[in-house]
């Protein structure tokens, strides 16, 4: 592409040329007309001279030859005599033919100046009368050829070609300085907005301090320049903002055009449903949509336009989950039908919450019926005269009281429990040794495997051992795995209890050779009411409520908690602590 400058400059150079070429035409003709009025006046006061010359002298006739002769040298001009019928006197170029065509262009008109061609040359010729007397004698011709003139107007002709050249090129200069100062500022504010339709927001122009059209034209492409990129930067930040808030929404999200195909799809969706975005982006949603129940509700959304919410349950990856599926319609403005957007929100985990709390309801209201129905029961029957029996009145109030205290362990495990789970729940942070502790506890329990001839045993690598922790809590959490193990331990069995220093971290283990724990029961022995044997457990007073107890307690500590069994072999539950508590004081 031609620059502009350069279209400018040929321009103005055209222009300029156009211009000096008539002005030297123009000149030069008024040069020619001024040269030749001049040349014909040096004619008449030659003439003048020669004919005043004749007339001083006496006449045509007396005058001198000679002298004429020198006349007609020294002016480089010829000298014709005539007599007034036009016979030739005299001639300085020796010709005597009677000049009849002078004498005819003579006496028919007034002027004095006659232009001739002969012998291939232009011949100027100026006439005037010579009297003698007062009368007419005759007449002298002065005649010029055209070589004379033509290397005068040679000479115009180059004078004018020089002076317009240099004027040219004196204008070309100030031209070129002048296209340079303003067709600069165009060019690069031109080159600068073909960058930015190109959406190159950090070109710019250089800026001047005139104030003139071009200075504000840079400055204007300049601060469009720094808007546009502005623009892009706001627009980029926004983009990635929805970028980053629809890939990580936590739901699954499909954008569906008004043809019914997939534009859009995020991570959240590809995660839930396990599909890979090639198969599923612009292709339409009967045909990408592996499940008939949301295709339906898509269906039903493109006919009525309302939006459509339904839980399902969809298989994914050979598991059948729970989803909340929503399906929107999106109206842009004037009403114009955009397309669907359909949201999927994983709510497996929901289920099995809601799941857990009715379990949990129905376990404690069983929990809790079983001992009340016992107590009412046994209550009724003493009512009804059996308190008139000394030994069974003694077996019914002592069953009473049972039932009684294992209702108020199952109340206190309960508000236990919940206090554990409140926001609000602090431990006591002190140091302690913990060997002294676990001493104490299997004293306190020795009594009570003894019963069952169960050997408690306590194995520790160190007498004292430091430890930041909540004592009360940590006493509890022994206290109930043992309390399990010698439960579920039978007759003449060992139960252990180990305690080791690793360096930054303690753990304790509680071993028993009981009746162990089934493989797919695992997951489940710190759920609240679970019981691996239910009879036993209802028969030792447990409620069932122990294991959740020890596993909040455990994770406030930022510990850990781990359990290896095996059926008709044993349990062992290992408690892993740092030395050091990290973190605020509470369970969260």
């Amino acid at each position: 592409m031609t620059k502009y400058r350069t279209r400018l400059l040929i321009a103005m150079v055209l222009l300029i040329v156009g211009v000096l070429l008539g002005l030297g035409i123009l000149l030069g003709q008024l040069f020619k007309n001024y040269y030749l009025d001049s040349f014909y006046e040096r004619l008449e006061k030659e003439s003048s001279l020669i004919r005043m010359y004749i007339e001083d002298y006496g006449g045509l006739a007396a005058a001198s030859r000679e002298e004429l002769g020198k006349f007609s040298k020294q002016l480089g001009a010829g000298i014709i005599l005539t007599d007034k019928r036009g016979d030739v006197l005299y001639n300085s170029k020796g010709s005597m033919d009677k000049p009849v065509d002078l004498m005819a262009e003579m006496t028919s008109g007034t002027k004095k100046r006659i232009f001739k061609i002969g012998d291939g040359q232009e011949v100027h010729y100026y006439w005037t009368e010579i009297e003698k007397d007062g009368q007419l004698e005759g007449y002298l011709f002065l005649s010029l050829t055209s070589g004379q003139i033509k290397d005068a107007y040679k000479n115009i002709w180059w004078l004018l070609f020089i002076s317009l050249g240099l004027a040219w090129a004196i204008i070309v200069l100030i031209s070129l300085r002048i296209i340079g100062r303003y067709a600069k500022p165009i060019e690069s504010a031109a080159n600068v907005a073909l960058e930015l339709a190109k959406g190159n927001y950090r070109a710019r122009t250089y800026e001047t301090d005139r104030r003139d059209e071009t200075g504000l034209l840079s400055t204007s492409i300049n601060t469009l320049a720094r808007n546009l990129e502005e623009l892009e930067k706001t627009r980029d930040v926004q983009q990635e903002r929805l970028s980053a808030l629809i890939e990580n929404i936590g739901s699954g999200l499909v954008l569906i055009d008004s043809r019914g195909y997939i534009n859009l799809i995020n991570k959240g969706y590809k995660e839930l449903l396990d599909i890979d975005s090639d198969d599923i982006l612009d292709k339409p949603y009967y045909e990408a949509i592996p499940f008939l129940e949301v295709r339906e509700m898509v269906e039903e959304i493109f006919m009525t336009e309302q939006k459509q919410r339904k839980q399902l349950i969809l298989p994914v990856s050979a598991k059948r989950k729970y989803f909340d599926v929503s399906t929107l319609p999106i109206i842009g403005t004037n009403n114009v039908w955009k397309g669907v957007l359909l949201v999927i929100h994983d709510i497996t985990e929901l289920k099995k919450l809601e799941q857990v709390r009715k379990d949990f309801v129905a376990n404690v209201s069983h929990e809790l019926k079983t001992p009340v129905t016992s107590i009412k029961g046994f209550a009724e029957t003493l009512l009804d005269g059996a308190m008139k029996d000394e030994e069974a009145l003694k077996d019914f109030l002592t069953i009473i009281l049972k039932e009684s205290d294992r209702l108020q362990r199952l109340i206190q495990d309960l508000l236990e429990l919940s206090k554990l789970e409140q926001q609000s729940f602090r431990l006591d942070i002190t140091n302690f040794n913990l060997a002294a502790i676990l001493q104490d506890i299997v004293k306190i329990l020795e009594g009570k495997a003894a019963k069952k001839t169960i050997n408690l045993e306590y194995k520790s690598n160190t007498d004292i051992l430091e430890m930041e922790g909540d004592s009360f809590r940590l006493r509890q959490v022994i206290i109930n795995l043992l309390i399990n193990a010698i439960a579920y331990t039978p007759v003449g069995g060992q139960v252990i209890l180990t305690m080791k220093d690793t360096g930054k971290r303690i753990r304790v283990s509680v071993k028993d050779t009981g009746i162990g724990i089934e493989k797919t029961e695992l997951p489940r022995i710190f759920e609240r009411f679970y019981r691996v044997d239910k009879a036993r457990s209802r028969n030792s007073g447990g409620t069932g409520l122990g294991l959740a107890i020890v596993k909040h307690i455990v994770e406030a500590h930022r510990g850990k908690i781990k359990v290896k069994s095996q059926p008709g072999v044993g349990t062992e539950f290992i408690l892993e602590f740092r030395k050091t508590f990290r973190g605020k004081p509470k369970n969260s």
